[in-house]
């Protein structure tokens, strides 16, 4: 695959995994569409920064949990041919226990990671298909694999990201097409920071440390490459050992 040629999705981009896995996907030559919808000026201002660099880049702004809004979005984009990498990165923390959760807390957190992933790959994947070489990596979580306090609404729409996942790899595999997921544990953002101390860290991780947003990145980029053309329907936790 020609990397000039291929162009790629990253839903969430303006956060800082996001942002990274941007960053990584233009250092290898691909074109990037950078996703945003409420964070749109950190999204420009990624975009700028990456286009100073040499890269080729450009925001795109629209809630992945309104189906109408983004097909009408990705229709756009599809007119200059298909989207042959897509990064399911959007995805939001409403936590609390469960006996004190409500139902709104329960479905946005939902609808960003399961209804999002349909609404942006759905329309994406006959297009892909035709062209026989694609790529989709769906950001999940380590709380989809171990239990968590008060995340009962982000493991189960995570757990979904990944069954989904799975089924979908094996859908499209025919077709050059290969679905990973990648379940990271504590990296270091600044929803972290706000949520572990150094001493949490420390108890929790056996490495001991946060992971970075680029380490993410990293096995982002290596799951889009042609050296990752028999890996699919995987779910990859970057965890530092925790499980």
């Amino acid at each position: 695959m020609n990397p000039s040629r291929t162009r790629a999705l990253v839903t969430g981009g303006s956060g800082e995994i996001g942002a990274a896995i941007c960053r990584r996907l233009t250092a290898a030559g691909h074109f990037v569409y950078v996703h945003a919808h409420r964070n749109s000026t950190a999204a420009a201002a990624l975009v700028a920064e990456l286009n100073a660099a040499g890269a080729n880049a450009c925001t795109v702004c629209f809630d992945v949990t309104d189906e109408a809004m983004t097909r009408a979005q990705l229709a756009a984009l599809l007119t200059d041919g298909p989207i042959q990498i897509v990064i399911n990165n959007a995805g939001i923390h409403d936590d609390a226990v469960f006996p004190g959760m409500n139902s709104r807390q329960w479905h946005r957190v939902v609808d960003v990671s399961v209804d999002g992933f349909f609404n942006v790959t759905q329309p994406l994947i006959l297009p892909m298909a035709r062209t026989r070489w694609g790529r989709i990596v769906n950001i999940s979580s380590v709380s989809s694999l171990i239990g968590s306090r008060g995340q009962v609404n982000y493991s189960a729409a995570k757990g979904a990201l990944n069954a989904a996942t799975r089924s979908l790899a094996v859908e499209v595999a025919s077709r050059g097409i290969t679905v990973n997921a990648i379940a990271p544990g504590v990296i270091d953002t600044a929803l972290t920071r706000n949520s572990f101390d150094a001493e949490s860290i420390e108890r929790l991780v056996p490495m001991k440390r946060a992971g970075r947003a680029d380490e993410v990145a990293s096995l982002a980029g290596f799951l889009v490459s042609d050296e990752a053309a028999y890996i699919t329907g995987q779910v990859v936790s970057v965890n530092g050992g925790i499980i």
